[in-house]
C-alpha cells in the first residue's frame, strides 16, 4: 500500500503540476482564439439562450432531457465542497494571488466547457432503449478513431467516481454532521447512502428530478449568505480585489498565521484549485450534457458557458472574497473551516451553518451526478447490462467513506480525476476542426437574424 502511494504521489505531482494546469489552460486559450473569444463576444447572447429560456423544455431529437436538466445535472457535481473548502486550502497555501489565476483558469475554461458540451452532443449515440451515451469516450472513438484511448478515459472515470463522487463526499458530510450537531459519522453515512441509493437506482431520471430542484436552491443559498457578509464589509471588498490582483503578481509574504507564498504557487494553487472545481478540461460534464434535448449541439454549449460561469466566476468568488474581506485567511486555517470561520466571522452564530449545510447540499448533488458519469463509463467499457450493477454497488462505498480516514483515497481519486484530462484534451485538439465547423455553422446560419 505504501508503494502504491508513492507511485500516486509521483503520478498526482505531474497530473496536477505545471505541465499539466499549462496544458490545461493551454488548450482553453487556443479553443478561445480559433472560436474568436466566444466568453466575451457570444457572452450575451449564451445569457439570453440559456438564462433567459430556464422556462423552455428544450427542443430537438435523439435527447433524454431537457437542456436545462443536463445542466442542473452537471452543475450538481460542478458546484461541490471544492467551492467551500478548495477555494479556501488554494488561498490558505498559495494567498489570496491564487483567486486572480482562478479567474483567469475560468476565463478559459468557459470555451473548454462549451467546447466539450457541443462535441459531446455532436457525436453522442442513441441506444435501442432510447438513451444517451455520449462524451469524451464518443468523440475520441469517432472523432479520432481511438477507441483504445476512449477506454482509458472511460477506466479513469469509472474508478475516480468512486472517490472524488462517492467516498470523500460522504466522508466531508458526515464530519460536517459530527463536528456541528454531534450526529455518528455511522448514521450519517447509512442515511447518506439510503437518500443516495433511492434517487440513481432509478437513473438518470430520476437524477434530474432531483438536481433541478436541488442546484438552483442551495447555489442561491449559498450565494445569499455570501453577499450579506459582502455587503456588511462593503467597504474592503476594493482592497481585497486589490490584494488578489496585486498578489498574483507579486507572490504574499508572511503573515499572521500564514505561511507565505511565491508566484509560481499562487499560480499553481489558483488554477487547480479552478480546474478542479469546475472541472472544464477533465471529461466529466459532457457526460451529461451529451443528453440534452436540442436543435444543434451549440445551443447546449452555451449551457458549458454559463456553468463555468456560475460555478467559479460566482459561487468560487463568494468564497474568495469572504475569507480575504474578513482576513480569516491569515489565520493558519484551512480547507471548509477556513471558510466557516469566515462566515461566522461577519454573521456571528449563523455563519458557520450556512457553510455546513451548503457544503451537505453541495456533496449530496455531487455524489448524485458522479454517479451517473461513472456509470455511463463502465456502461462504455462494457455495455448496457452494469447500469444496475454499478448503482447497487456505488451505494455501500458511501457508508465506507463516512467513517473511514480518506487521506490515501482522496489523493487517488485525485490524480484519478486529473487523469481524465489527458484523454480528453487530446480529444477535444484532435476533433477541434469538427467544433470550429459546427461553431461557424450555428452563428452563421442556424443563429443568423431572419
Amino acid at each position: 500500500m505504501e508503494a502504491l502511494m508513492v507511485l500516486n504521489s509521483k503520478i498526482n505531482s505531474f497530473v496536477w503540476g505545471p505541465p499539466m494546469l499549462i496544458l490545461l489552460v493551454g488548450t482553453g486559450i487556443y479553443l478561445t482564439l480559433k472560436q474568436g473569444w466566444p466568453q466575451i463576444s457570444k457572452f450575451g447572447y449564451a445569457m439570453k439562450h440559456t438564462v433567459g429560456k430556464l422556462a423552455e423544455k428544450g427542443e430537438g431529437e435523439g435527447g433524454e432531457v431537457s437542456h436545462f436538466k443536463a445542466l442542473d445535472t452537471a452543475m450538481a457535481a460542478t458546484v461541490g465542497v471544492g467551492n467551500i473548502a478548495g477555494v479556501a486550502t488554494a488561498i490558505a497555501t498559495g494567498g489570496p494571488g491564487a483567486v486572480f489565476w482562478m479567474w483567469l483558469s475560468a476565463f478559459f475554461g468557459m470555451c473548454t466547457k462549451y467546447s466539450e458540451a457541443v462535441l459531446a452532443v455532436h457525436y453522442r449515440d442513441v441506444l435501442p432503449d432510447g438513451t444517451i451515451i455520449g462524451g469524451p469516450f464518443k468523440y475520441i472513438e469517432k472523432g479520432l478513431n481511438a477507441k483504445w484511448l476512449a477506454s482509458i478515459f472511460a477506466l479513469f472515470g469509472a474508478l475516480a467516481a468512486f472517490g472524488i463522487g462517492n467516498m470523500t463526499q460522504s466522508n466531508s458530510i458526515a464530519q460536517v454532521m459530527d463536528t456541528y450537531f454531534g450526529v455518528p459519522t455511522l448514521v450519517s453515512g447509512i442515511v447518506v447512502a439510503v437518500l443516495v441509493g433511492v434517487v440513481v437506482i432509478g437513473g438518470l431520471k430520476n437524477i434530474v428530478k432531483v438536481t433541478e430542484k436541488l442546484v438552483p436552491f442551495m447555489s442561491i443559498f449559498y450565494l445569499a449568505g455570501g453577499i450579506i457578509l459582502i455587503v456588511m464589509n462593503l467597504g474592503k471588498v476594493p482592497g481585497a480585489i486589490g490584494l488578489i490582483v496585486s498578489n498574483a503578481f507579486t507572490g504574499t509574504a508572511a503573515v499572521g498565521g500564514f505561511a507565505g507564498s511565491t508566484v509560481m504557487l499562487a499560480m499553481n494553487k489558483g488554477v487547480a484549485r479552478g480546474v478542479f472545481s469546475n472541472e472544464a478540461g477533465l471529461g466529466s460534464a459532457p457526460i451529461v450534457h451529451a443528453t440534452a434535448r436540442v436543435q444543434h449541439p451549440v445551443q447546449q454549449g452555451l449551457w458549458g458557458i454559463f456553468e463555468v460561469f456560475v460555478d467559479t466566476i460566482l459561487v468560487c468568488s463568494i468564497t474568495a472574497l469572504s475569507i480575504i474581506i474578513t482576513g480569516t485567511w491569515q489565520t493558519g486555517e484551512t480547507g471548509a473551516s477556513l471558510t466557516a470561520m469566515a462566515f461566522n466571522q461577519a454573521i456571528p452564530h449563523f455563519g458557520t451553518y450556512i457553510v455546513s449545510f451548503a457544503l451537505i447540499l453541495f456533496a449530496y448533488s455531487t455524489m448524485l451526478s458522479w454517479e451517473y458519469y461513472g456509470e455511463k463509463c463502465l456502461e462504455y467499457l462494457l455495455g448496457p447490462k452494469v447500469r444496475m450493477a454499478y448503482r447497487i454497488l456505488f451505494i455501500p462505498f458511501l457508508v465506507i467513506g463516512a467513517i473511514g480516514g480518506l487521506e490515501a483515497i482522496w489523493d487517488l481519486a485525485d490524480t484519478l480525476n486529473g487523469l481524465m484530462a489527458i484523454p480528453n484534451l487530446i480529444g477535444l485538439l484532435g476533433c477541434s476542426p469538427v467544433l470550429f465547423k459546427l461553431t461557424k455553422e450555428y452563428f452563421t446560419e442556424v443563429a443568423k437574424p431572419k
